[in-house]
């Protein structure tokens, strides 16, 4: 079957002394994102962008060098030649170093999926088994690629019917969050109002179905597109700011809450609700 697009890797999975060949393609449609030019309203035309150096006016291309700023206006300029001098060899191998519950990886750590293919009739036996074998133990593999001379860590486990590979950043790019949470009080919660929270976080417990959200401003901007290409005007509706007072009543607003999402009840008997136990009530303030 003819794969859509190109591949961006191609080489070999290797767990232990399996190799098999493998191909590895893009999951994101980069299609479906809206992407906009830049026009010079007067004549319809797409602006050019020309590079200058201040004081020098345009530069050719050929002058310029990358560099680094190592202080405020001062930098290390690196050659093109230096560059590739330190790329790595792609060894066009994807060697599997580790296996992680699939549970145990902070989210923060997963950055670009991919599919993983197998190249030929030949490695499918191989696939299917590191399928299978990562399906059964729920867990990810984890490694490290060679592309474009750069060296990337990366997890594989099964998705859908094959195998899903997930480009994953380093530990020192991730942002400490002790930086942001730090300064957030450790005090003694209401346990009645953490308990129908608990009661609605569970009520509204399904498994994710991505189908069901929609991208309204896409959809709204798509929208916008056409009417735009019809010659239509279009003119901004008016928004509806929030009013009200700026004091919320944080375990009312709970039972409240629990009240609305309250599930039908069978039969004529009716028990009494947690939200009928303490008359306790805690002040929270909010923004309108």
């Amino acid at each position: 079957m003819a794969m859509p697009g190109r591949a961006y890797w191609k080489g070999f999975l290797k767990l232990s002394l399996v190799s098999i060949g493998v191909a590895v393609y893009n999951a994101v449609d980069t299609a479906a994102e809206i992407k906009f030019n830049q026009i010079h309203k007067p004549t319809g035309q797409r602006i050019n962008y020309t590079k200058t150096v201040k004081g020098i006016g345009p530069v050719e291309a050929a002058d310029i060098v990358k560099a680094y700023e190592v202080d405020e206006d001062t930098y290390v300029i690196l050659e093109p030649e230096e560059l590739d001098a330190i790329k790595l060899e792609s060894k066009k191998t994807l060697d599997l170093h580790q296996f992680v519950a699939t549970d145990e990886i902070d989210p923060r750590y997963f950055e670009r999926p991919y599919y993983i293919v197998p190249t030929d009739e030949h490695a499918v036996e191989g696939y299917l088994v590191i399928r299978d074998a990562l399906k059964k133990s729920g867990k990810l593999g984890v490694g490290q690629v060679t592309m474009s001379g750069r060296e990337y860590l990366v997890a594989v486990g099964p998705i859908a019917n094959g195998l899903g590979m997930h480009i994953m950043r380093y530990a020192n790019e991730i942002r400490a969050a002790g930086q942001y949470f730090g300064d957030l009080p450790n005090e003694k919660l209401d346990q009645e109002m953490v308990s129908l929270a608990s009661e609605l976080i569970g009520r509204k417990a399904s498994t994710f179905a991505p189908d069901k959200f929609k991208n309204h401003y896409t959809i709204a901007l798509q929208d916008l597109i056409k009417q735009k290409a019809r010659g239509n005007k279009i003119v901004a509706a008016k928004e509806d700011r929030p009013t009200g007072p700026n004091v919320v009543d944080l375990m009312d607003a709970l039972r409240k809450s629990v009240k609305v999402d309250q599930p039908a009840k069978t039969g004529s008997a009716k028990g009494k609700t947690s939200t009928e136990k303490s008359p306790a009530r805690k002040k929270a303030t909010a923004r309108s």
